[in-house]
């Protein structure tokens, strides 16, 4: 069996495009425009190369993008109240929070606090444990495997009794 190389960069560029038509499409027939609010708290250097790239998809893709950078000094009840402010905010369909947050700030209070249908990570114990039992009701998988199978299915690999290795 030969080896295949699955250009990612090359289908990302052709889902942005896609996702944009159909954006456009809503819009030109009176639909909002989708919205995500990201959520990064600090200066974490990886962390800022991820939220920048993120917000460069939402742009290209037409996705209405909100941008929440707060100081590494944030509360954890300052996050959560803007967690509660963007869960009730009929613009954002998704909501994103970059891990890791600093030491103040439970990660397992911010994954509970997002609505289980606007946790764009999957995180959510709701929506792990549809995940589990194979629910359909996950608005949002897990975005890395999610977007493994999607490159692989774009790329018409036949995955049927093969051996994968993902680099």
């Amino acid at each position: 069996m030969t080896a295949k190389l699955i250009d990612g960069k090359a289908i990302a560029a052709e889902l942005r495009q896609s996702i944009r038509s159909r954006i456009d499409d809503r819009i030109a027939d009176g639909l909002r425009r989708p919205g995500l609010a990201v959520i990064m708290v600090g200066e974490d250097p990886a962390s800022e190369i991820y939220v920048r790239n993120k917000r460069r998809a939402c742009e290209e893709a037409g996705v209405l993008s909100r941008a929440f950078d707060l100081p590494s000094q944030t509360s954890e009840e300052e996050l959560l109240q803007l967690i509660g402010e963007l869960n009730d905010d009929t613009e954002i369909d998704g909501i994103l929070v970059q891990f890791p947050l600093p030491a103040q700030i439970d990660p397992d209070k911010v994954t509970e606090r997002i609505r289980p249908d606007k946790d764009v990570d999957g995180f959510h114990p709701v929506n792990v444990g549809r995940l589990m039992i194979g629910g359909n009701e996950v608005k949002f998988p897990p975005c890395t495997p999610f977007g493994i199978q999607e490159m692989i299915v774009r790329a018409g690999v036949e995955t049927s009794g093969a051996e994968v290795v993902v680099v």
